[in-house]
Order: C-alpha cells, then sequence, then structure tokens
C-alpha cells in the first residue's frame, strides 16, 4: 500500500462524536487533517467532543457537513439513511467532497444521494470494538478497516484506502454485495463472543469460582491466540475427543441454566467441524450428536 496517494489536508467534518465519530476524528486530526467541526448531543458525546476533539467547534448536523471538505458520518446504521437524505435536502452535500460512512452493515448504496449531489462517497469500517476513549485512538493502528466503494470508482477505493493508511491501520477491500456477509461473520465473532465469555463466567460463579474472570483469561487467549494460527487443529475439549459421557455431565448440570441452548448449540457445530477436520472419528462424532439429541428429548 505504500503506493496510495496521500489526500491533500482536508478539513473534517464529524457526525457525530459517538464512541467511533470522536476516535476516527482523533485519528485524522492526528493524521494531519483539520477537524473543523464536530456534532454532538447527548453528555456523553459532548464529553468525548471536548477529550478527543478539543477546541473543535460544535454545530448541527448541516452545518458541519456544509464547511467540510470530508463528511465522517458515524451515526447508527438505521439513522445512517435519513440523515444523508437530510443534508442532502439541505444542500449541505456538495460535489468534490468526501462522505465517508463507518457502518458494518452498509455498503455505498445508503450513500447514494449523496453521490447523485456530485460527492465521492467511501464506506469506512474499522474491525475493531470501541470505547470511545484516547487508548483507542493508537488501537486503530493495529486494526483493518473493510473499504467499500461503488464498482469502477478507483479514485473512491483508492480515496477510502489512503484515509486508512494515514490512520495506520489495514485497508482491506469489501466488495458492496458482500457487505452484508462480512458483517454478519464479524458480529457473530465479536458479539457473540463477549456474551459466550460472560455466559462462561457466570457459570464459574455459580460452581463457587469467585475470580472467574481471572480464570478465564490465560484460558480464552491461548484458545483464540490457537485457533487464528491453526484453525480447527486447535480444537479441544470433550466435544472434540468424543468424551460422550462428559458431554452428558454438562448437559445434565447445565439442566436448569440460561447457558444450556448455546452450549447444546455450539457442541453440535464444533462436532461437525472436528469431524470435518478429521479430529473426530465417525463412531465417536455419532456418540456425541446422540447424547446431544437424547437429553434434548
Amino acid at each position: 500500500m505504500d503506493a496510495t496517494p496521500r489526500p491533500a489536508r482536508l478539513a473534517v467534518g464529524v457526525i457525530s462524536a459517538g464512541r467511533v465519530g470522536s476516535v476516527l476524528g482523533a485519528a485524522l486530526a492526528r493524521s494531519g487533517h483539520l477537524v473543523a467541526s464536530v456534532s454532538a448531543v447527548s453528555r456523553d458525546s459532548l464529553c468525548r467532543a471536548e477529550e478527543l476533539l478539543p477546541d473543535v467547534p460544535v454545530l448541527p448536523p448541516p452545518d458541519v457537513a456544509a464547511s467540510a471538505d470530508l463528511v465522517l458520518l458515524a451515526v447508527p446504521d438505521d439513522e445512517l439513511a435519513g440523515l444523508v437524505r437530510g443534508l442532502v435536502a439541505t444542500d449541505s452535500v456538495r460535489p468534490g467532497q468526501i462522505v465517508v460512512h463507518t457502518s458494518g452493515a452498509h455498503g455505498v448504496e445508503v450513500l447514494a444521494p449523496a453521490a447523485r449531489a456530485g460527492a465521492l462517497c467511501v464506506a469506512l469500517h474499522p474491525v475493531m470494538t470501541f470505547t470511545g476513549r484516547s487508548e483507542d485512538v493508537q488501537r486503530l493502528t493495529a486494526c483493518s478497516v473493510g473499504i467499500t466503494a461503488a464498482d469502477g470508482d478507483e479514485a473512491a477505493w483508492h480515496v477510502g484506502e489512503a484515509l486508512v493508511v494515514e490512520m495506520s491501520a489495514e485497508p482491506v477491500r469489501v466488495p458492496e454485495t458482500a457487505r452484508p456477509l462480512y458483517h454478519a461473520a464479524l458480529a457473530h465473532g465479536a458479539n457473540h463472543l463477549i456474551t459466550l465469555v460472560a455466559d462462561c463466567a457466570d457459570t464459574l460463579r455459580a460452581a463457587g469460582v469467585q475470580d472467574a474472570e481471572r480464570v478465564l483469561g490465560p484460558l480464552l487467549s491461548a484458545a483464540l491466540d490457537n485457533v487464528l494460527r491453526h484453525g480447527d487443529r486447535a480444537l479441544t475439549g470433550p466435544v472434540a475427543r468424543g468424551d460422550a459421557g462428559t458431554v452428558a455431565k454438562h448437559l445434565a448440570v447445565l439442566a436448569d441454566s440460561p447457558t444450556l441452548p448455546a452450549y447444546r448449540a455450539l457442541a453440535r457445530r464444533t462436532a461437525d467441524r472436528a469431524s470435518a477436520a478429521g479430529l473426530l472419528k465417525a463412531d465417536l462424532a455419532a456418540d456425541v450428536r446422540s447424547t446431544l439429541d437424547e437429553e434434548q428429548a
């Protein structure tokens, strides 16, 4: 990516100063751009703007967009389409502007009204979770950013890549048609991982283990590292070994737990992956699946 052209110093307008917008605004400022204005309504967003974008004027969204070369739209997925239509209707978008949104679920089709107004449109989705604090700006340098631009619009693709490289992140091209599947994969991994870990901690506390997070930390960190390095070859535990008796004991002690349906579903999926990877023999896989089915009945 060293050959990617660097955009000129841009006046950036951030709509709004949520966890993502405030951090990306700070990252763009650190890379040499000028954050000219930001929109913020809630007390939390005003505090984030004050901390991460100090001395930046807080203005209504149309004013933020109208004064910017680069308009950064960092609003919830369901608000994005209406915001874009509103900015265009108020003549806040002009030819030659760069309009970027940060939604993972959307590609650039949602920005079509801005594109028709003459703006260069790009979707930039950082693949990380945000706290909205200053350490996120540094964490951004270790993450990938999913980029989507219109098919054939190489100028938009290159501008998106250049902005990502300027923030010291890694650009990854995601076609418009693949955007929902891309986002589903990330949500399944990150969001459901949090639910899974929280359920594990609750179950450990039910077993009398007080410092559950400290117990889980090394185990889960090693498991994550192993699967990222080795894929299905990292599978361990009673399901991957075909130890149906242990699985039956787990199902019994989890009988009254809200964790049981997730345990059962993930055990089945683990058996499928272990079988496909050649780790679990067919007869033992059948025993595990039979145990899971019998316990449910």
